[in-house]
């Protein structure tokens, strides 16, 4: 009886021992975890607006004139004047083809000096235009067609180059097409003449388009 006693007793102790080294064993594994900090947060993206400027197309005539050159250079004795070809670029003397473009005016003028200045001239002046550019009006405006395209024009100011609206134009619908993204640009005219903020800009080739309303 004592024999049993005994052992039931060393079994008892084995099973509690077990016991307490498995939860130690445990706690051990918990503590030891790494640690998996929160990710940051990411900060919020604004995205500002650039005002656009009209740029050079495939097709458009761009006009460079040259001034400051040696006597007799054969640069000076006229303007260079050249459509931008399928390819983009311009040839110009001297120089490989230049990409015209997708650039404005200025940023073209400023890449063609560099090309030039110190390379071929110690001083340079150059000077870059383009022929006439024009954008298009239609609809419920009463002078529509091909307009000549001068810097600052607007929705409002394309229609009103062209005669203005008709009678039965619909004012809170008027459609500004960008050739050169194929955006499309809803305007209310009305409260485009009040707010310059809702009179988006028009650039070279470029539609204005005018619905009729329906009563």
């Amino acid at each position: 009886m004592k024999l049993f006693i005994r052992g039931l007793f060393l079994t008892l102790c084995l099973l509690a021992s077990g016991i307490l080294a498995g939860c130690g064993t445990a706690s051990g594994d918990f503590s030891n975890e790494p640690a998996h900090p929160a990710a940051p947060a990411h900060p919020a993206v604004t995205t500002v607006p650039v005002a656009g400027m009209a740029r050079f197309q495939v097709g458009e005539t761009v006009i460079v004139s040259f001034s400051g050159l040696p006597s007799g250079d054969p640069m000076q004795a006229a303007p260079h004047e050249e459509p931008i070809k399928d390819d983009g670029t311009i040839t110009l003397p001297y120089l490989d083809p230049v990409l015209a473009a997708g650039k404005t005016a200025g940023e073209l003028q400023n890449e063609i000096h560099d090309l030039y200045v110190p390379k071929y001239y110690l001083n340079l002046t150059v000077t870059v235009s383009s022929g006439d550019r024009v954008y298009y009006v239609g609809g419920e405006i009463k002078g529509d067609g091909r307009q000549l395209y001068v810097d600052g024009t607007t929705v409002t100011k394309a229609i009103q180059s062209a005669g203005g609206l008709t009678d039965f134009a619909n004012h809170h619908n008027i459609k500004l097409i960008h050739a050169a993204t194929g955006q499309v640009i809803t305007v209310d005219y009305d409260q485009a003449l009040q707010n310059p903020a809702d009179d988006p800009p028009v650039y070279p080739d470029d539609q204005v388009n005018v619905s009729r309303r329906l009563w």
